[in-house]
């Protein structure tokens, strides 16, 4: 990066510091400590929730991985994973968030106590932090901060960028609490929004000799199978990374549980002034999201086309037709943007770790009696550990091989059992608190089985590209498993008349319950969209 480049990175950060702050002090504070410091003081409109929500999700992990796993399909099955979170959000907003908002809960795993008990509780508040501290916090800076060394070609060691992606989304997250989080994220998405759209813009006109609709034609007549968007297999014969058959096993139960139980995501929505804000800016964002794969899927099948560009492994190709298209000028601006987009997902990571230990452990079990303020200063202490101790693990990472396969699957092993918990608190009334562990359990050991004890040779349909079997279907029978097992725990040992009653009673709602007129609406509008562009797409690709 030259000097420009440098100038105008480090103006346009500061700038979202800048007007993070002045934004925050005028926005309503709450009466509480904890709810001030850990939900915004229930205050965030649904735009700020929207943009929180966009870009808590959206990081460098994405933009490089997506696009270079698109590059190496040779096809568009990727679109899968933004297409199907945009109806999980539906779910968020329809049927999770109601939930959670009608007795005010700050955390996802608050609602398993109301609905099971203090332990189920407990044990899923532990695995969220597992994964936040083992994998999320220490990847998402490994990963940050080597993206943007690659794609910039910075002459300065690893882990100073590290430490400096670390230290400022520590600064917002431990000292700002989650309103600094969400609304710096919002100024953040706009620029993402921005400067996301403009490589994909760029790159179709640099197809086209300088013509956008050049570069588009190319696309639509030049090896058109590239836009395949179901299939089993790219026009080599190679098994893609997503096969369609995944999409009706297991690729909506990660979506489900990603956008409707994790407490990185789901805080953001929480947070808002009311149901029909929430509601708004979750919606919103769902929509948004079949905008998501003009970022994090074209860019990787303009590559395909330009065999010019230098090109070793499937992760470099967001970064070399980044510094292909972009004029130098241009490049501290979105340096500054890809910032944004990694501090978003550590700050919020760091947030929402911070809230499940000081409320559920610090509060639970250590200081029961613990004030408001006794809370958030305990907060903050252990947001202050655990971002250290990820800038020390994260440089570590570079030691690992094969990281994104092995955490993929770290993240399924906690992840099976809370989908089929939290599902069946909301739709059953009668399956008790023995059979959410012990569903647990079961599903954790049984995806441990499948991930880590591949099965050979099976069935063509349910296999990857190795003749394994596929890891989402893997994924889909550990869930089914423990729903199995909690259903017939239910049926044989099922909650008292009186233990249902005490779940079902509901403290006063902190914020105005009226859902979005507009909500259901919107919802199939959304499903009716995604359904057209699988359509059109498919019948592009012929």
């Amino acid at each position: 990066m030259n000097t420009i480049s440098i100038v105008t990175f480090v103006f346009a950060t500061l700038s979202v510091a800048f007007f993070t702050y002045r934004i925050v002090q005028k926005m309503k504070k709450s009466d509480s400590a904890t709810e001030e410091y850990f939900t915004g003081g229930r205050a965030l409109s649904w735009p700020v929730v929207a943009g929180s929500l966009l870009l808590t999700n959206l990081s460098t992990e994405q933009l490089v991985g997506l696009n270079g796993d698109v590059f190496g399909d040779k096809a568009l099955v990727g679109l899968a994973w933004e297409a199907l979170a945009a109806f999980a959000m539906i779910a968020t907003a329809l049927v999770f968030l109601p939930r959670y908002l009608a007795s005010g809960f700050t955390t996802t795993p608050a609602f398993l106590e109301k609905r099971f008990d203090k332990t189920t509780r407990s044990m899923v508040s532990g695995l969220f932090l597992f994964g936040y501290v083992t994998v999320l916090l220490p990847v998402v800076l490994y990963t940050g901060s080597l993206a943007l060394e690659r794609m910039f070609n910075l002459n300065v060691p690893l882990w100073l960028i590290i430490l400096l992606i670390g230290s400022l989304g520590s600064a917002y997250a431990i000292f700002g609490g989650l309103k600094s989080v969400a609304v710096s994220d919002t100024i953040n998405g706009v620029g993402l929004l921005v400067g996301g759209l403009a490589i994909p813009f760029l790159g179709l006109s640099a197809l086209g000799d300088g013509s956008f609709l050049g570069g588009v034609s190319t696309l639509l007549n030049d090896k058109p199978e590239y836009l395949r968007v179901l299939t089993r297999t790219n026009l080599e014969g190679n098994v893609v990374s997503v096969p369609w058959p995944t999409l009706l096993t297991g690729m909506m139960f990660i979506q489900i549980f990603y956008w409707s139980t994790n407490q990185v995501i789901v805080q953001r929505a929480m947070a808002a002034k009311s149901l029909a804000e929430g509601q708004k800016g979750v919606l919103f964002a769902s929509g948004m999201k079949l905008v998501g794969p003009l970022m994090l899927c074209l860019p990787g099948i303009i590559a395909l086309h330009m065999t010019e560009l230098p090109i070793g492994r499937q992760d470099q190709v967001y970064g070399a037709l980044v510094r292909y298209v972009l004029p130098d000028w241009s490049l501290g601006l979105f340096a500054a943007v890809l910032m944004g987009s990694i501090l978003s997902s550590f700050n919020s990571a760091l947030n929402s770790a911070s809230t499940l230990f000081s409320l559920q452990f610090y509060k639970g079990y250590i200081n029961k009696s613990a004030s408001g303020d006794q809370i958030v200063k305990t907060g903050k202490q252990f947001g202050i550990f655990l971002a250290i101790a990820s800038i020390i693990i994260a440089p570590m990472l570079a030691q690992t091989q094969s990281i994104f396969q092995y955490l993929q699957k770290v993240n399924g092993l906690y992840s099976v059992p809370i989908i089929g918990i939290f599902l069946l608190g909301i739709t059953t009334k009668h399956v008790p608190a023995i059979a959410a562990k012990v569903g647990m359990i079961v599903g954790m050991v049984i995806y441990a089985f499948f991930s880590f004890e591949n099965l050979h040779n099976v069935p063509e349909f349910f296999a990857d590209a190795s003749g394994d079997l596929h890891w989402l279907h893997g994924y889909f029978i550990s869930f089914i498993t423990a729903v199995f097992v909690m259903l017939a725990i239910g049926k044989y040992k099922p909650k008292t008349s009186e233990e249902i009653a005490i779940s079902d009673q509901r403290d006063p709602a902190p914020v105005d319950m009226t859902p979005w007129s507009q909500s259901k609406k919107v919802s199939l509008g959304i499903m009716g969209a995604t359904f057209a562009i699988y359509m059109i797409l498919s019948l592009v690709a012929q």
